[in-house]
Parts: structure tokens; C-alpha cells; sequence
């Protein structure tokens, strides 16, 4: 069994920034990113799996920003002869989160290439003080450094 630091401490949300299109998301609420690798067990005589097959990669996340940035986001895109952030083309898109875990830590960055937005829209219910919009997308590829 491993040994679990229980008093160490894990990244704050003070600790991320998040740039998109070379832009500070300042209301940011929350993001993911994803590495999907295709596997499936491979069978020969009995029947229990005697290999695994990997197959192909998928990334893909998701940001969730106030209203005023996915606003931001569909003017840009309008600017720039688009109707919205999902008719933007993958190859001008990438997302790059950053953080530290401590402030002597060196950064963190992830960065997601060929970014592709899947979706644009809101929901908003009584009592909200806020809009929130989640930007679902699929990249190409995803980079740690």
C-alpha cells in the first residue's frame, strides 16, 4: 500500500489560469481535460483475456466560463468572419492551463492543441446571480510541460 501524505496540500483554484486564444479567462468556473485511449481485451482460447489492445487517442474537456467571456468569445469569433466559437477552425484554437501547486514550484502548463468548441449555448435557472456557460470541445492533442 502506498504511503499517502495526508497533510500535504493540492493545487488552489487561485492556482490555475486558464488562456484562451491568448486571453486570461478571468471568469473562469471551471474547466476539464481528457486522454482517452482506446482498449479492449484480446481473447484466444478459454475464456479469459490473454492481451490488451490500445487503439486510438481522443482529447477532449470542457470550460465553463461566465457569460460575459463566452460573449467575448462568439464577438471574436464574429470579428473574424465566424458565426460563433464552434464554427471557429481547430487550427487557430488552443488552450493552455497553468498552475503551481506551491508559489516556489516551478509552472505547470497543459496545453490543448486543435482545439474544436462542440458546443455554444446556456441554461439559466430561478435564482441564479450569474450565467454559466459550459463550452464542451475535442482537441488534437494534449501537451504537459
Amino acid at each position: 500500500m502506498a504511503n499517502i501524505n495526508i497533510t500535504s496540500s493540492e493545487c488552489a483554484w487561485s492556482n490555475f489560469e486558464v488562456k484562451l486564444l491568448a486571453k486570461t479567462i478571468k471568469g473562469l468556473r471551471g474547466f476539464s481535460v481528457k486522454k482517452t485511449v482506446e482498449s479492449e481485451h484480446i481473447y484466444g482460447a478459454g475464456d479469459q483475456p490473454i492481451d490488451i489492445m490500445r487503439g486510438n487517442k481522443k482529447y477532449e474537456g470542457s470550460i465553463k466560463v461566465l457569460g460575459f467571456e463566452a460573449d467575448a468569445l462568439n464577438r471574436a469569433a464574429k470579428a473574424a468572419g465566424y458565426d460563433d466559437i464552434t464554427e471557429v477552425p481547430h487550427e487557430l484554437i488552443t488552450i493552455l492551463i497553468s498552475y503551481r501547486r506551491n508559489s516556489s514550484d516551478p509552472l505547470t502548463t497543459v496545453t490543448m492543441s486543435g482545439v474544436q468548441f462542440t458546443e455554444d449555448g446556456f441554461e439559466m435557472e430561478q435564482g441564479a446571480k450569474n450565467r454559466e456557460v459550459s463550452l464542451p470541445y475535442i482537441a488534437m492533442n494534449r501537451e504537459f510541460k
